[in-house]
């Protein structure tokens, strides 16, 4: 039977709670425990609020405040547990430096996963308000199937991320209200808002794979495509060359052959067949003189018929038609003449 999570209730903090002369201090000790918070400018007046749900696997959070700019440091998170926070954007914008001279722009409505040892710089807007989950860093690595970074987490590529977004808005909602629930129903909710975060990344986690273990894929069949078709250019005149054949010349399997050939849309023996063709019709080009059957031969056509009909079939004419139609017409007699120069 599933235990019921120990009752929890909202905490409170403002920066109203202290004199202005303390308040900066007093918040970046009680609401930036992880982080270090940087000192506003000159004549500007702090105006935060942080309300807060805590149980023995997750922290939530729903915070506004005026613009603040705030860094990673190691002195502070030495002592901080292992966590790792999923942040959704509600108002304002969050910069953050994604890079040296890169800084990246996060709008209302945009969740984010964040390492707080890889935070960098982050600077939040005047009327900023965000929520956040953090979460145990193991659960997190489990979730994704690696180490945890510094990403967003689009809603249109993630298939429960907004499903995520709206339990966070929601129990952000929620808990500006503390009259609405009891503790027993703010845990319940605490541990539900886990779970679905949990999930979720481990959707993320597995489209993540999906997409690598695509590209792997799609970066070996063009590979064994084209090493495949440098093997059919050279062995074109074999009348023997068949799928195994080509497979052994391009190393690899029949099967993954096909799938190289068909993520194009092509199969093996009409390329084949089209290099063959290609072939014969520039040799008709290139010579005054015809022998249909030394051509067809040569190009790894062994039924003299099959190849005529398989030419005019790509082409509209029969190979002799061809070669009339190419060293009879004004037009190409200079040019053809010239090509007839080139050796055969």
């Amino acid at each position: 039977m599933p235990t019921t999570p120990p009752p929890c209730v909202p905490e409170h903090l403002s920066s109203h709670d202290v004199e202005p002369g303390l308040r900066f201090d007093a918040w970046r000790e009680r609401a930036h425990q992880w982080v270090e918070m940087l000192p506003p400018p000159p004549g500007t007046e702090l105006d935060a609020e942080l309300l807060t749900l805590r149980s023995s696997t997750c922290i939530f959070g729903t915070m506004r405040s005026s613009a603040y700019e705030m860094r990673a440091a190691s002195r502070r998170l030495a002592h901080a547990p292992e966590m790792v926070v999923v942040t959704l954007i509600q108002a304002g914008e969050l910069i953050r430096d994604a890079a040296p001279g890169e800084p990246q722009r996060v709008g209302p409505g945009n969740l984010g996963l964040y390492d707080p040892w890889r935070i960098g710089n982050y600077r939040w807007s005047q009327g900023s308000r965000e929520v956040f989950l953090a979460l145990p860093r193991g659960e997190v690595r489990a979730a994704l199937g690696r180490e945890p970074g510094n990403v967003p987490i689009p809603l249109e590529h993630c298939a429960l991320a907004p499903a995520l977004a709206s339990q966070l808005n929601h129990l952000a909602l929620l808990t500006r209200q503390p009259q609405k629930l009891d503790g027993v129903e703010y845990a319940s909710l605490l541990e539900g808002t886990r779970s679905l975060a949990l999930l979720m990344l481990r959707n993320l986690g597995r489209q993540g794979s999906r997409e690598e273990q695509s590209d792997l894929e799609d970066d070996l069949n063009a590979g064994r495509h084209a090493a495949a078709l440098r093997f059919m250019e050279r062995e074109a005149h074999r009348h023997d060359l068949d799928v195994a054949a080509v497979a052994r010349g391009a190393a690899c399997s029949r099967t993954r052959l096909y799938a190289a050939f068909a993520s194009r849309g092509e199969t093996v023996m009409g390329t084949l067949r089209e290099i063959r063709l290609q072939r014969a019709k520039a040799l008709i080009e290139r010579s005054p003189r015809l022998h249909i059957g030394s051509l067809s031969w040569r190009c790894g056509f062994a039924d003299q018929s099959a190849f005529s009909k398989l030419f005019r079939l790509r082409f509209g004419l029969l190979p002799s038609e061809w070669h009339h139609r190419t060293w009879t017409s004004p037009a190409a007699d200079a040019s053809a003449r010239a090509r007839s120069q080139d050796p055969c």
